[in-house]
C-alpha cells in the first residue's frame, strides 16, 4: 500500500540534504561547540553557520536567534520572560485559537493572579483588531497572537497587530511555527519582538527549534545555567539538530516560491474537487487568506475519527486538526470559536500538503474520499436522513 503523508503541519518528512548535512555531528564531528579546542571549534563554525541560515529566512540578525528545544519551549520562553520583565503587569492577550503551547501557558497563568483575555475570531476565523486595541491597558506585559492556524491555515494580520501592540508599550509575540518557510517574513522591518518556529515543520528533525528576540528586547532567560545561547538560553547545544534547522531553513528560503505556486495549485485542485462531488461541505476559514498548504474541510452527518481510520485503510495519512490534541474526542477548540456547527465541526478534516505531495497524492484522495463519506453517512442517522432527503 502506497503512503499518501497530506499531514505536514503535523510533522514533516526530514528532507535527505538535511539529513546529510545533520549526520557527521553525531559520531565524527561530536566535540561541544563551547570547546575551546580546535575539535569543538569547528562544530561552533557550524552551529554559526547554521544561525546565519535562520537569519536569512527570517530577515533577522544572527545574534537575534536563540536556539531551543521545540516550538512549544520557545512560546513558554516568550511569554515567562515578558512577565519577569514588567513583574508589575498582570495582563495578557491572545486569542481563542491559538496552539496548546501559549493557551494552556496562558491559562495556567491565570492560577497565577494573571489576567488574561482570548480573543474572540469570527467564522473565518480571524481576529478583530479593533477588540484587541480595546484590551490592550497599562496592565499589559505581553499579547501573543499566531501568525497562522495550525488547523485552518488562517494567516492573521500580524504586522498590524504588532504596531498597534508596540504603540501601547507591550511585548508582542508570535507563535510562527506554521508560518514560517511557507510565506515570506521580514523581521528587519517587522514590529514583532519575539517569534517561535519549529523545525519539524519545515523538514529538519524534531527536537529543534528557535525563539527569535529583536535586538533591544528586555529579554530573561526560561532555562538557566550556562552561557549557551549567549545567556539567553542554557545548555549544551543539540548541535546536530541546530545545523539541520540551518539547513532547512536554507532550503525553505529556495523553496517558498513553490509553495505559493504548486503546493498551492494542488490545494486549491484538493479543494474544489472535494467541494464539488462531496455534498453540504465547508471550507474551514476558506473566506480569507490561509496558507498555501492547508486545507481544513468540514462535511455535515460524519465523524472525523471515522473518515481519518478509513482513509487510513487507504494509505492516505490526514487529521481532525492539532497533532497535540488528537486524542480528545471535543470538537477542535478553533473550530469551536469560529461557530462551526457542530454538525460540521465534528467531521472536520485537514490536509496539510508539502514540497514533496505529488499530483498523484491529490488524485488518491479525490478518488477515496466521496465513497467514504457516502458509507459514514448512510451509518449515520443524521446522514441517512439526509440521503432520504436527497
Amino acid at each position: 500500500m502506497r503512503e499518501i503523508y497530506l499531514d505536514n503541519n503535523a510533522t514533516t518528512k526530514v528532507d535527505e540534504r538535511v539529513f546529510e548535512e545533520m549526520r557527521p555531528y553525531f559520531c565524527e564531528l561530536y566535540g561541544n561547540p563551547s570547546s575551546m579546542h580546535f575539535f569543538g571549534g569547528q562544530v561552533q563554525k557550524k552551529v554559526d553557520e547554521a544561525r546565519a541560515r535562520v537569519a536569512s529566512l527570517l530577515g533577522a540578525l544572527p545574534d537575534e536567534i536563540v536556539f531551543t528545544a521545540c516550538g512549544t519551549e520557545s512560546d513558554n520562553a516568550a511569554i515567562r520572560s515578558a512577565l519577569e520583565v514588567f513583574p508589575e503587569k498582570r495582563h495578557i492577550i491572545t486569542s481563542r485559537v491559538e496552539h496548546p503551547a501559549v493557551l494552556t501557558q496562558c491559562r495556567n497563568l491565570t492560577k497565577r493572579g494573571y489576567r488574561v483575555t482570548e480573543l474572540n475570531v469570527d467564522g473565518n476565523g480571524q481576529l478583530d483588531l479593533n477588540e484587541l486595541e480595546r484590551a490592550l491597558d497599562d496592565d499589559t506585559a505581553i499579547v501573543s497572537l499566531m501568525y497562522a492556524n495550525n488547523e485552518t491555515g488562517v494567516i492573521f494580520p500580524i504586522e498590524e497587530a504588532a504596531r498597534i501592540v508596540k504603540k501601547k508599550g507591550a511585548i508582542f509575540h508570535t507563535d510562527a511555527v506554521q508560518a514560517v518557510g511557507k510565506i515570506p517574513l521580514n523581521m528587519a522591518e517587522s514590529a514583532i519582538d519575539m517569534l517561535s518556529l519549529s523545525g519539524h515543520k519545515l523538514h529538519a528533525p524534531k527536537g529543534v527549534g528557535v525563539l527569535f528576540v529583536r535586538r533591544g528586547t528586555p529579554f530573561r532567560p526560561l532555562l538557566v545555567g550556562g552561557h549557551q545561547e549567549r545567556g539567553r538560553r542554557a545548555g549544551t547545544e543539540n548541535t546536530a539538530s541546530i545545523i539541520a534547522m540551518g539547513k532547512a531553513c536554507q532550503l525553505a528560503e529556495q523553496y517558498m516560491a513553490e509553495e505559493a505556486g504548486r503546493v498551492r495549485e494542488m490545494r486549491d485542485r484538493l479543494e474544489r474537487e472535494l467541494t464539488a462531488l462531496i455534498p453540504n461541505t465547508r471550507i474551514n476559514g476558506g473566506g480569507t487568506d490561509r496558507l498555501p498548504n492547508t486545507l481544513s474541510i468540514a462535511m455535515e452527518f460524519v465523524e472525523g475519527e471515522g473518515i481519518l481510520l478509513l482513509l487510513s485503510e487507504k494509505g492516505i495519512c490526514a487529521s481532525s486538526g492539532s497533532a497535540c490534541t488528537s486524542g480528545s474526542l471535543e470538537p477542535s477548540h478553533v473550530l469551536r470559536a469560529m461557530g462551526v456547527p457542530f454538525t460540521c465541526a465534528h467531521g472536520s478534516i485537514r490536509f496539510s500538503l508539502s514540497r514533496f505531495t505529488t499530483d498523484d497524492d491529490i488524485d488518491a484522495v479525490i478518488k477515496e474520499l466521496p465513497p467514504i463519506i457516502i458509507r459514514l453517512r448512510e451509518m449515520s442517522p443524521f446522514g441517512r436522513e439526509y440521503l432520504v432527503q436527497k
